[in-house]
């Protein structure tokens, strides 16, 4: 569990939430039952190619400093190999009476996540390649969450899921590679990365998400305006959060160098994640 991030965990647990309650004002109140199945496939997955990737990351977390357990030799990866095949296959076998289309979207995913970390070319290593999965991984969950409730008819996303999911998805690409690049620079560069940080250095990925957290804030303020999605207290939440990381973003350019300074802006960009996911609940719900 520590090597998968329960962090992560909870946050993929919340945007296939919010996936489902933000389409209840279309496809009405959607099966409890049904509901935390889908939860569980989905977080399985994410389980699953987590530590597949922790498996693969221990050059880099090692020269990171990072404490994840098998970089610092307390988890054998071999079975950590095991177990995340095993988590794997439970997330499909977990979508078997639930909506089809709920078996392509964790397959889907799982795909995603061996393509990512995995041999011959880890997706990994381009940056280009990153954003793109992180994007349809995040899109992933909201779909999921849309098919819960939707019972897999095919009727029309609400706007609030849709601008919902943008925002999400932006945040995680535009705010949280560059947060995350600013503390393993060293790893990476080790590695061959060619992320923002190793290629600009520090002081532009701070700019670059300093810009990108204010644009999105922008963005969600003015779908609630002049669309009418139902998102103000989100909006709120994400313009906390883009000041946040403004100001961590601002310590790491004035000089700070150890890695625990460097995590700030990751750190302030995990907490909003969360912060605006459960206010879309509580409004949603």
């Amino acid at each position: 569990m520590v090597e998968a991030r329960p962090a992560v965990l909870t946050v993929s647990a919340l945007r296939f939430l919010v996936g489902v309650v933000l389409s209840m004002p279309v496809t009405g109140p959607a099966d409890p039952l049904k509901v935390a199945q889908g939860t569980a496939a989905w977080v399985l997955s994410i389980f699953a190619i987590y530590l597949f990737n922790g498996v693969n990351d221990v050059a880099e977390d090692r020269v990171n400093g990072s404490t994840r357990p098998i970089a610092w030799g307390a988890l054998d990866p071999r079975s950590a190999s095991y177990v995340a095949a095993a988590a794997a296959a439970l997330a499909l076998g977990a979508t078997l009476d639930l909506p089809a289309p709920m078996t392509g979207i964790i397959g889907a995913n799982l795909v995603l996540g061996y393509l990512y970390s995995g041999p011959p070319a880890p997706l990994k290593e381009s940056s280009c390649a990153t954003v793109a999965v992180l994007v349809v991984s995040g899109l992933l969950s909201y779909l999921g969450g849309f098919t819960i409730a939707s019972g897999g008819q095919a009727v029309a996303a609400p706007t609030g899921l849709l601008v919902f999911a943008a925002l999400s998805v932006g945040w995680m690409t535009l705010v949280g590679v560059p947060a995350k690049d600013l503390s393993d620079c060293a790893g990476d560069a080790a590695a061959g990365r060619r992320t923002i940080v190793v290629t600009r250095g520090a002081r532009a990925a701070t700019w670059f998400m300093s810009v990108s957290a204010s644009l999105l804030v922008v963005g969600v303020f003015a779908a609630v305006a002049l669309l009418g999605a139902a998102l103000l207290g989100v909006a709120l939440a994400a313009l906390a959060g883009a000041v946040a990381v403004i100001g961590a973003g601002r310590r790491v350019r004035s000089g700070w160098t150890e890695r625990r300074e460097q995590r700030r802006p990751y750190r302030a960009f995990m907490v909003t994640q969360h912060l605006v996911h459960i206010t879309a609940l509580i409004s949603g719900i």
